[in-house]
């Protein structure tokens, strides 16, 4: 069996290293294992602008916040030969929003993964549920470290209990004498209290040093020693703030001789020799929100009479007295509890025993036994990779269809284009964009579901349109909250929008007056479209006319004006066209799917073979580049992919999802290849997570989308745009999934 570990790993001083490092050695070092065919090997995380002398173990390094190094991480454990996958979980360690950055990696995994959890939080953010629950849903087996982790996994995550297994947390099998350490360290003549791990202001070690001064005065021989450097991301934020705060403290109750700070990190056999030394070890943590704390193993490990506030690790680990507690934050409280013990040492031993007496059943040895057994009941069990074939449609994963975050977004005006979070941002008014878009959303669902709600919001979006049009047809775009114009003309991406909003109303509208209204606004318009020059200004109008034809085929002169856009942009294709380059521009930029899109509703209303050999072209060469490893991977907008260069990954935006989704709808509709159904529906699970980063960008709570992808992770804005994109591109899929059914 071999065996990947990924986590953090030593030299790097982390306690999640030293357990990767524990449990590395105790699965294949420490049991002999080797010689009968296990071995493994590690991929370690570097933190920010840090680089380490590994040991030969580790085959691989992996930058935070760099994502690239992440995907090049699975490739190596893919084609290494590992049987399976063991990976060490914190927040802190992985890049991106949350450590959203290890998602890809895992989904690309062909090996079973065990997931040891280090932190499990009560209350977490949307970003942090999300990321978690992804990783256990890609995990075969879910190791934690207490009771209370697996309740919370299973009734605020929703993890089937059955993948979930409670293995504790191991500490080293080292003892040294209390006597010998003592005199190593010069602390004969002392009463030693320890704290240890890296120090930062949630560890409450004040609360310890404000509860001495009582203590001394009984106990003059008593001195607490705090052993640890300040955690890395504490000082990289607020330097040693924190340390200098304590030792003003210890000043003012004037301590100087009775606390002892060791500002270093130091490995675990001077650690258990300091464990060895101390007569107590206290935890002082301010509140209960610690899952697991591999301090306070090590000193139940080493057998340390401990005493701890009541944090959930410590609540288990010290029941059946194996500790003391005292109240968080209570120094008075502490005061007492380390005078009682201090005053009867035969409660102190009787401490010490039960807790070493149990330190032996966690040792490393023991643990890694217990993580070698779950490996090999896994591979036992005959794991196989899935590999994802074409996606059948199925309308049962799509949430149920809502237009609960479009009402929030509208008012008698129109609907405001951008939002904090799901909340309207009424700072940046009203676009002529997200209006054209609604209306046109709007139309679908009515046309499709007769959703009455969509028909009444349909008249506040055709009369903002109205409202924005100028007396030669062209329009504004942008309107602030308190409706004064922001702009003269707008973009002609906008014009064209709301022509295909239009011309959509024109071929479905639900009654006499819209059709009127919309009629009177589209030909108004109608003579600025052979000024257009942006290629997507020229497709979403062709789109808009196109809709407009399925119902008036006889108009001869707007199908000459589709005819001249079509060749247009076939013109800027044919120049744009190379042997590997089957595209309308040298770049791939934004909404690139509308470009074949166009065209193949062109085709359909003029039968003319060239069009429909580019649009099959053009949406050959997208789909090459943004249709792979069954997913759709979107060219983000941070730098989009230039002719010869390298394609951006951020920022991914629903508008470009919804492109391909309706360009493979009418792709289906032109060819009768089903295989587009299945394109079109890989398309949309974008939305819903089958994507790059592994996150649903539909919200669940609120019934919004995100607005994308960025470097970070998910921008949890929904706008108008993007809850818009998703919307359009889930009626299409309803649609989809009733053509699909007829056509058998």
């Amino acid at each position: 069996m071999k065996l990947a570990f990924i986590g953090t790993y030593p030299p790097r001083e982390c306690g999640i290293g030293t357990f990767t490092n524990n449990l590395f050695n105790s699965m294949l070092v420490n049991n002999g294992r080797r010689k009968y065919g296990y071995e493994g090997f590690v991929v370690a995380l570097n933190d920010i602008d840090h680089t380490y002398e590994y040991p030969e173990e580790v085959k691989l390094t992996i930058r935070q916040e760099h994502q690239e190094d992440y995907l090049q991480a699975v490739k190596f454990i893919n084609l290494s030969g590992a049987d399976l996958c063991i990976l060490e979980h914190e927040f802190g360690i992985f890049g991106g929003q949350n450590g959203v950055y290890i998602l890809p990696l895992l989904h690309r995994l062909e090996v079973p993964l065990i997931v040891t959890l280090h932190t499990i939080i009560k209350t977490p953010s949307y970003n942090e549920k999300a990321v978690l629950q992804e990783i256990c849903k890609m995990a075969h087996k879910i190791v934690v470290m207490s009771h209370k982790a697996i309740e919370f996994l299973v009734s605020i995550y929703n993890v089937p209990e059955e993948k979930i297994v409670f293995i504790e947390h191991g500490v080293p099998d080292i003892h040294f004498s209390q006597e010998k350490s003592k005199k190593e360290f010069k602390l004969e003549s002392k009463k030693v209290l320890l704290t240890f791990g890296f120090i930062g202001r949630n560890k409450g070690i004040e609360t310890v040093i404000k509860a001495l001064p009582k203590v001394v005065e009984k106990h003059p021989d008593v001195i607490y020693i705090v052993l640890g450097k300040t955690h890395p991301n504490v000082l990289r934020h607020s330097g040693e703030e924190y340390r200098i705060f304590l030792m003003c403290l210890i000043k003012s109750l004037q301590l100087e001789r009775h606390v002892m700070f060791l500002n270093e990190f130091i490995d675990e056999q001077d650690l258990f020799k300091y464990l060895s030394a101390s007569d107590i070890y206290i935890t002082p943590y301010l509140n209960e929100a610690q899952i697991t704390s591999g301090t306070l193993s090590y000193a139940v490990g080493a057998g340390s009479a401990v005493i701890s506030t009541p944090y959930w690790h410590a609540a288990e680990l010290l029941a059946e007295g194996r500790g003391r507690f005292f109240n968080f934050n209570d120094s008075d409280n502490l005061t007492s509890v380390l005078i009682e013990l201090l005053d009867k040492p035969g409660e102190l031993n009787e401490l010490k025993r039960k807790a070493y007496d149990y330190g032996r059943k966690i040792t490393w040895p023991k643990t890694g036994e217990k993580y070698v057994e779950l490996s090999e009941n896994i591979l036992k069990e005959g794991y196989k990779v899935v590999i994802k074939k074409d996606t059948a449609l199925d309308s049962l994963i799509l949430p149920p269809f809502s237009l609960t975050h479009i009402n929030r977004l509208t008012d008698d005006t129109g609907i405001i284009q951008h939002a904090k979070f799901g909340i309207p941002n009424l700072k940046e008014g009203y676009s002529l964009d997200d209006n054209s878009r609604a209306l046109l959303m709007v139309l679908m669902a009515y046309r499709q579901m007769k959703n009455m709600r969509a028909l009444e919001l349909s008249p506040i979006y055709l009369s903002y349109i109205n409202y924005m049009q100028n007396a030669n047809g062209t329009f504004r775009n942008f309107l602030s909250f308190s409706r004064n114009y922001l702009d003269t003309v707008g973009s002609e991406d906008s014009f064209g929008r709301t022509i295909w909003a239009l011309g959509y109303l024109l071929g479905n509208a639900p009654n006499d007056a819209y059709y009127q209204t919309g009629k009177l606004v589209f030909f108004n318009a109608s003579p600025n479209f052979e000024n257009l020059k942006s290629i997507r200004g020229i497709a979403n109008t062709m789109i808009g006319i196109c809709y407009y034809l399925k119902s008036n085929l006889s108009d001869n002169t707007m199908t000459e004006r589709l005819r001249s856009l079509a060749n247009l942009l076939i013109k800027h294709y044919d120049e744009n066209e190379t042997p590997d380059w089957k595209w309308f521009e040298s770049l791939l930029a934004y909404d690139n799917g509308i470009l074949p899109l166009a065209l193949l509703h062109s085709a359909e209303i003029l039968n003319d073979d060239n069009i429909t050999k580019t649009a099959i072209n053009s949406m050959n060469f997208l789909t090459k580049h943004t249709l792979k490893d069954s997913y759709l991977s979107i060219i983000g907008n941070e730098k989009w992919y230039k002719k010869d260069g390298e394609r951006s990954a951020f920022a991914q935006q629903p508008i470009d999802a919804m492109a391909m989704v309706l360009m493979y709808h009418q792709a289906f509709h032109v060819t009768k290849d089903k295989d587009y159904l299945n394109k079109l529906y890989t398309s949309f699970l974008w939305f819903l997570g089958e994507n790059d980063l592994r996150m649903s960008l539909y919200d669940f709570e609120t019934q919004g989308c995100c607005d994308g992808f960025e470097s970070y992770g998910v921008n949890r804005n929904q706008g108008a745009e993007s809850s818009l994109a998703y919307l359009i591109s889930h009626l299409t899929v309803l649609k989809a999934y009733e053509e699909f059914h007829e056509s058998d």
